[in-house]
Formats: C-alpha cells, structure tokens, sequence
C-alpha cells in the first residue's frame, strides 16, 4: 500500500488518498477523490496524463454516467413505462438525487461527480478502455428497500421529500463529510447512519461489488489499472480487492439480485379486514339500508380523498374523476396504486414537453416548480392520490366502528 503515486510528479495529488493492489499480475491503482474537489479533477488529469496506465475504472454506472455526460438523456424518458412498471419511487428518488447534487454544485462551484466524468473523457481520449464498476443505482435503491420494514420506507420517503423541496446551503459539516464518503450515503443523510442494513447496501456492498467488477474486467493487456472512486469506498474496497477468492461473475450475480418477496401488503390487508368486517356487521345488524350507507360511506371517503389528492396536486380534470372512479376499487386490485391509474391519465392528457425534461432538476427544487412542471407534476398525482386514497380507508373504518358502536 501506498498514498503516492509513483512517477506522476506527486505534488498535486500529494491531499488524495491512494492505495495500490496487486493481484492476478494487475497492478490496481485505487484513486480516492472527493465528489465536489477541484483537486480531485486535478489529480485525475495528471494521473491520466501520466502514461502509466493501460485502463481506467470509475465509480459509475452506465445510467449515472449517461446523466452525467448526456443531458438530453431525461427528455427521452418514457413516463408511461416508468408508471406502468411501478417505478415511480424510484423515479421519484433520482429526482432527489439530482436536486441534491444541483444544490451541491450552485453552492461550490463545482458539479458533484466532475472528476468521474473528467476521468471518461480523459481515458477515451487517449484510447484507454473504460470500466463502469458501480452497481446500478436502482438495483442498490432496490436492495436498499427490502431491508427496511414500512415505517423505515417512511422515513426515507420523508427524508428524501425534505431533500427535494430544501433550498438551504448544505451545511460545512455535511460538505467535509461527503469530501470523505460517498455521494448516495450523504444524499440519504443521516438515515444511513441510522440503519446498519441501509448503510451496508449503499456503502459496503458496493465496496465488494466494485472490487468484484474490477477482477471481472481483468484482460491480458491490462496491468496497470487506474480506479476512480469516492474517498470512502478506498479502504473497502483495497480490502475485497486483496482478499476475495470467490469467482467474479457468480459473485456479482449474487450482488446484483434483489431478493424476492411476496409483495402482500399486510397493513392494508388488515385495515381492509377491519372495515370489511364492519361493512359486513352493519348489513347483519341494520339490514340492508346500514349496509348500503355503509358502501356509500366506503365510495365517498376513498374516492372523495383520493380525488382531493389528485386536485391537490393540480392534475387535469379527468385525472381527478379517474381518482375517485379507482379508490373505491383498491381491494380488488391491491397490487395497483390508485395514483397509477390518475399518473396514467394525467401523463396521457398532459404529455411532458421536452423543455420539461430539460427544466427539471432546476424545477424539483422550488415548490412552484414541482407544480409548473409536467413531469414532477405527474409524481404529485401519484404520491397525492395514493396518500388519500389511504387516507379514506383509515376514516372508512373510524366513521364504520363509530356508527356500529353508537
């Protein structure tokens, strides 16, 4: 191990850690950088520039590194497929993403992940093979949710919600952090931290994941590698890189699944139950005029609420009524949200122009923008109607017990 780089002229890479692995006779050149240095894009270009390397790796995946290099990239999204196949969260995730790292980049100087970008560029330049070895960001958000319960998802909805609408400095001791960590783990704040299992899918697994793509990606002709990565994944990283025996390719298969699970939501299954279960009781006890009250009360509450959340979220007329036409449906489809149905229509009367792409990492910061943007506005009509939805199931209950009861 080492913390020079050797015949580069060592002064301005004399703050970036560096570690230096052999294996399998490839010498691994581990470039530790912060995400929003200039220092670190300095380092780079002259360890590129120095000669000594035959490939580069960086710290990206081939979707973070198409944001970073393509910004026409997002206006090509097609929101239909993204709301068909239940990605919307994830969708919706990125978005906070993205308005963190615009924060980060309008308060420094510097856009967050400028070295990563600065070391492709320099390596296609000078005819170097590039290795994208991070993990996909949404198989990490992915993995990242299964090991957290409901009120865990929660707090992170909360969490990364708080981060879309903030328009505060990030604060000095959150800037030092992110110069010595990883820019997921500080978009996730101190969540991170909190959450063991969290924290070892952001941070520790990719650590392995990316030491496993590094020994994936060894050629005959490649032996001396220079890596790129985040300040916090250095030690993690040398370490896997140094001790794993186990096959590369098996072992990114296993790293790179997502463990299913029966998607059966318990909670709403249990409310339903409940309120089921009291509609039942009223048509025993009050006949049929109780029960069929009790039906209307169930109509009004769900599809009253969820058309409340899509007017809230100032979506088109027929999204509203598709919202109050589905929510009194849910127990027949309760793999569907019933903001999929409303997202739906409203992607589909009010298509996103292609200046609402291009706007919309400015336009995630600002609450007009949410509203004044096609795009953010469709994630309202989702995330709206299926919070009122959930609510009228609650005040169904509340209002059924209350009735029985008086």
């Amino acid at each position: 191990m080492t913390d020079t780089l050797p015949d580069t002229g060592g002064e301005l890479l004399a703050g970036q850690p560096v570690r230096v692995v052999e294996r399998d006779g490839v010498t691994y050149t581990l470039l530790g950088t912060a995400h929003v240095s200039v220092a670190s894009v300095q380092a780079v270009e002259q360890a590129i520039g120095s000669g000594r390397f035959d490939a580069v790796a960086v710290e990206l995946d081939p979707q973070r590194l198409q944001a970073l290099t393509d910004p026409d990239a997002m206006a090509r999204l097609d929101l239909v497929e993204v709301i068909r196949k239940g990605r919307v969260a994830l969708f919706a995730a990125n978005l906070a993403l993205a308005a963190y790292q615009r924060r980060l980049a309008e308060q420094l100087g510097i856009e967050p992940g400028a070295e990563l970008k600065r070391a492709v560029a320099l390596a296609q330049e000078n005819g170097l093979p590039v290795h994208l070895i991070d993990r996909d960001v949404g198989l990490t958000f992915r993995r990242a949710s299964r090991q957290l319960g409901f009120f865990g998802k929660l707090k992170l909805v909360a969490g990364l919600g708080a981060g879309l609408f903030s328009s505060e400095d990030v604060g000095e001791e959150e800037i030092e952090k992110l110069k010595q960590g990883d820019m997921l783990e500080s978009s996730f704040g101190e969540f991170a931290s909190e959450s063991p299992a969290l924290y070892e899918t952001i941070i520790g697994e990719r650590d392995r994941y990316m030491a496993t793509r590094l020994r994936e990606e060894h050629d005959a002709g490649q032996r001396n590698v220079l890596a790129v990565v985040g300040a916090g994944h250095l030690a993690g990283l040398a370490r896997y890189l140094e001790t794993d025996t186990e096959a590369p390719g098996p072992l990114r298969s296993q790293l790179e699944a997502v463990p299913k699970k029966r998607n059966i939501p318990w909670i709403t299954l249990a409310i339903l139950a409940v309120v089921l279960a009291g509609i039942g009781i009223g048509f025993w006890k009050g006949g049929l005029d109780m029960g069929t009250h009790m039906l209307a009360i169930w109509a009004l509450y769900t599809g009253g609420l969820a058309g409340l959340g899509a007017l809230l979220a100032g979506s088109h007329p027929l999204s509203i009524l598709t919202a109050i036409a589905v929510a009194p449906f849910k127990p027949f489809r309760l793999s569907i949200p019933t903001g999929a149905f409303a997202a739906l229509v409203e992607t589909r009367l009010r298509k996103p122009a292609y200046n609402d792409f291009l706007q919309l990492r400015d336009d995630a910061q600002t609450f007009k923008g949410w509203y004044r943007n096609r795009v953010t506005r469709i994630v309202l009509t989702f995330m709206l109607t299926n919070i009122g939805s959930m609510l009228g199931l609650w005040l169904t209950g509340f209002t059924v017990y209350g009735k029985l009861a008086g």
